[in-house]
């Protein structure tokens, strides 16, 4: 049954919390003390310089083990660790904030055991960069107003971090290979999610496959899609159009959705071969 449209999205009702801004900003101070760059830091800690700068301005939330680590790495003497339980409490609390309409996908995206995912206009939020996220919500029609586009993007981001860490959950994504060529927030901002798409590919639970433009067949004109397998197996699909967001758990719809993916998956060039296409999409830039 679709879904009622609503007014918020999930960056709307959540955003970064005071908590998330006032750790990021304990973390600069004691990085800037340790005389290390954010690059440096994020090196030592197995964080991008573009995630180690998104939980010091308060937009990416501090996971438990990053708390540890860069309490030992800063010399932060319990400081950071301590923070830990509240970390925990304020992730849990902004859950519960995610309007009604979002909330059990929300829930679904986070303990998913398998993630499938089928794109046909711009990169998977999961998958994308801060930036790009940035230039997606600066340019959406109705306008957004820059407190709103900042909440989006700090969402965004935080739904990432089930990327990050080690999980029996697998990913799979497939793009349609006119999304790497769509200059999304300017080039210098596709390159960036372009190497993205590189450094997630190469991870272990996460394949990126391509669909080439030139194919002549095509299981799916309906528009992008998203399957997930819960932990009790069962198989669930949602899909937003135009603002209206719904979760399919029919299981004929969700079988036929299935059955186009796995097609799209078999017509796609293999994770191997997206990921040299997308490096010398890169090389030719």
């Amino acid at each position: 049954m679709e879904q009622e449209r609503r007014p918020e999205s999930p960056g709307e009702a959540e955003g970064a919390s005071e908590l998330f801004s006032a750790l990021g900003k304990q973390i600069r101070v004691l990085r800037e003390r340790a005389g290390l760059t954010q690059r440096e830091f994020g090196k030592l800690v197995g964080y991008s310089e573009a995630q180690i700068s998104a939980v010091e301005r308060g937009v990416r939330i501090p996971q438990p083990e990053f708390l540890d680590a860069a309490d030992e790495l800063l010399n932060a003497g319990g400081l950071l660790s301590a923070a830990k339980d509240d970390v925990r409490k304020a992730q849990a609390k902004a859950r519960t904030r995610h309007p009604e309409w979002y909330r059990d996908y929300a829930q679904l995206e986070a303990e998913a055991i398998e993630f499938h995912n089928y794109n046909n206009q711009v990169v998977h939020g999961l998958l994308q960069t801060e930036d790009y996220a940035r230039a997606i919500f600066t340019h959406r029609r109705p306008l957004l107003d820059e407190a709103t586009v900042e909440k989006r993007v700090a969402d965004r981001l935080a739904r990432q971090q089930i990327l990050e860490r080690w999980t029996s959950a697998t990913y799979s994504f497939v793009l349609e290979e006119v999304i790497l060529q769509r200059p999304v927030g300017g080039r210098d901002v596709l390159n960036a999610q372009l190497r993205q798409l590189v450094r997630l590919g190469g991870l272990r639970t996460v394949e990126i496959q391509v669909l080439p433009t030139a194919n002549e067949e095509h299981p799916n004109m309906d528009g992008a899609f998203t399957l997930i397998t819960t932990r009790s197996g069962h198989q669930v699909s949602y899909t937003e159009i135009q603002g209206y967001p719904r979760l399919i758990t029919t299981a004929k719809e969700v079988r036929h959705i299935t059955d186009r993916y796995g097609i799209i998956r078999a017509q796609a060039l293999t994770p191997r071969e997206s990921l040299s296409l997308i490096e010398k999409t890169l090389g030719e830039r």
